[in-house]
């Protein structure tokens, strides 16, 4: 059918200024039996990427179409936010690219002034700015919108028409049509994921709650809260940041897909960075790529395009924030995507709240433990080892035997060592965390120390090579949190009566470079087949973001009985 003069590269008139239902064409009335039956195939799918799918199959096969797509206009009516086509084969699209974001020409125009649109050859309307390279070549076009309920959701593509032909009155009115069946089709789909993206943002936020309230470390956590928003936020990788002492952000946990940046545990953002002003304020950063803006100043941060960072308040205190980047042009976060993580953000921040709390208590328990301990020392074991001491001194002035009187002595001289380094020890219980050095040797000791409560007994210690010169700050800290964790499954499970810790610094590790390795021994039960693997998961993890690795082995006992835990990461 010729098109009207004023319509032959223009607008159509409004839907009110067509014709309706009475007198339709036999040529329509034919198609009618085959347009139903697409409505009905396209409203049968709850999946909202499958059914824009089936409606670009089904408006070319309906249209006599060559080519069709769907244009999703993005949630600030700038530009498209998804672009679904049909009749261009996989390798034709790689090599175009990119594919259009609706900014510019005929897609962009569309979007502002969403009317039908039929033109017999794309070049000649003046709004066309070409084909990018690779393109097939398209002449005659068809365009209607897509609304879902008043809302324009995006709009519905047909071009290159089955032999060379003109689109018609016809096509036009059954394009229409289907697009109307669409936006309902759409509404429902949406509604659909929109259910099942709250419950899985639901079910993340009860996950979280859930390792805390299991008895799992803050560091468990934490790396769970990392893992649990990078897979609901649908990024590439999760990290949870707490405030360094400096003022800036370390990231503290971190969880990523295997094609993921690595580097990131330990990586602290200075306190005079734009974004960590934000987070600390309490305000929520979007960076529509990482890769690009001049305020992610790192380079982890360079192989990640858009991201979000929502600050973990509790009680008006900002804990930390937690970021979601996604690939190098992935698709933006969508304002429901914001509102549900927001909520997951304060959920995490809440489990924060309660790992510190949590923190708190065991530091006080041990602390006490600690002074009374001392104080027994020092009532009663140094008083009688005293006593016994003056007793012995007084048997030896009694004695005649020289060969008695030289053992007597030796033994007073061996009591008064002992009472000296009962002392130490007393006054090393009596240290607050803060009196202590920071060298690495002295927070090893200190672990050990503090594990000693629990256990009843002392672990053995060995140090080789320059542990305090070698071992960088951040692998430090890693060390002697996976120290913890190792100190804290034997004495939970293993039942042991003996553990060894060595440290050994400038190993070389597999790949050759020099690195740490801390080796936590013991004679206990071992590892039970099938038993939780949690807190070895969590050493493997923080070894690996290190750019080591761990592992477990038979232990000290009888036969190789009890575990032995070695955890190596770079220098």
């Amino acid at each position: 059918m010729p098109l009207p003069a004023e319509n032959r590269s223009g607008s159509l008139p409004d839907e009110a200024d067509l014709p309706g239902p009475h007198g339709i064409s036999a040529e329509l009335a034919v198609r009618i039996p085959q347009l139903l039956a697409a409505m009905r195939s396209v409203g049968s799918g709850t999946e909202l990427h499958q059914t824009l799918d089936k409606l670009c199959e089904t408006a070319a096969e309906l249209g006599g179409a060559r080519y069709a797509a769907i244009g999703v206009v993005a949630e600030d009516g700038q530009g498209l936010s998804d672009f679904v086509h049909h009749g261009v084969d996989g390798a034709t699209a790689r090599a175009i690219g990119h594919l259009p974001d609706g900014h510019r020409g005929l897609l962009g125009a569309l979007i502002h002034d969403p009317r039908p649109l039929r033109l017999a050859d794309l070049a000649t309307d003046p709004r066309s700015c070409g084909f990018p390279p690779h393109h097939p070549p398209m002449r005659s076009f068809l365009g209607v919108p897509i609304r879902v309920g008043e809302e324009i959701f995006g709009n519905l593509y047909l071009a290159e028409k089955e032999g060379g032909a003109d689109f018609t009155e016809e096509d036009l009115q059954i394009l229409r049509v289907l697009a109307t069946e669409a936006g309902i089709a759409i509404g429902n789909a949406r509604l659909h994921e929109a259910s099942k993206q709250r419950e899985r943002w639901i079910d993340g936020s009860v996950a979280v709650t859930t390792s805390l309230l299991s008895g799992s470390d803050a560091d468990e956590a934490l790396t769970v809260v990392a893992e649990q928003a990078r897979h609901l936020a649908d990024a590439r990788a999760g990290f949870v940041l707490l405030p360094t002492e400096e003022g800036g952000m370390e990231v503290v946990a971190a969880s990523s897909r295997e094609d993921a940046p690595r580097g990131a545990m330990g990586l602290v953002i200075p306190a005079d960075s734009a974004l960590v002003r934000e987070l600390l304020a309490g305000r929520p950063v979007l960076v529509d790529d990482a890769a690009g803006d001049p305020r992610v100043r790192t380079e982890v941060g360079a192989g990640f395009g858009p991201s979000m960072m929502l600050p973990l308040v509790s009680d008006d205190r900002v804990l930390g924030a937690l970021v979601t980047p996604r690939s190098v042009g992935a698709r933006h976060f969508t304002e429901t995507e914001r509102t549900l993580a927001t909520q997951f953000a304060t959920q995490a921040a809440l489990a924060l709240r309660m790992a510190e709390a949590q923190r708190d208590r065991e530091r006080l328990a041990v602390l006490e433990d600690r002074d009374r301990i001392a104080r027994d020392l020092h009532d009663l074991v140094i008083q009688r080892l005293f006593a016994t001491g003056m007793m012995l001194e007084t048997a030896q002035r009694r004695s005649d035997a020289p060969a008695v009187r030289e053992k007597l002595g030796k033994a007073v001289d061996e009591l008064d060592v002992t009472i000296q380094e009962i002392r130490t020890a007393i006054f090393a219980l009596q240290q607050g965390p803060a009196d202590a050095p920071t060298g690495l040797r002295t927070r090893v000791l200190r672990e050990i120390n503090l594990a000693a409560v629990p256990l009843g007994f002392t672990p053995a210690h060995r140090f080789l090579g320059p542990v305090d010169t070698l071992v960088g700050e951040t692998t430090g800290k890693n060390l002697v949190a996976a120290l913890r964790e190792a100190l804290s499954n034997a004495f939970r499970h293993s039942g042991a009566g003996r553990i060894e810790v060595v440290v050994e610094a400038g190993r070389a590790l597999p790949d050759g470079t020099p690195g740490v390795r801390l080796t936590v021994a013991d004679d206990g039960v071992g590892i039970a087949p099938g038993g939780r693997r949690s807190g070895l998961r969590n050493l493997r993890r923080r070894a690996e973001s290190l750019g080591g690795s761990s592992w477990y082995g038979p232990g000290i006992g009888e036969d190789g009985g009890g575990t032995s835990v070695v955890w190596e990461a770079a220098l």
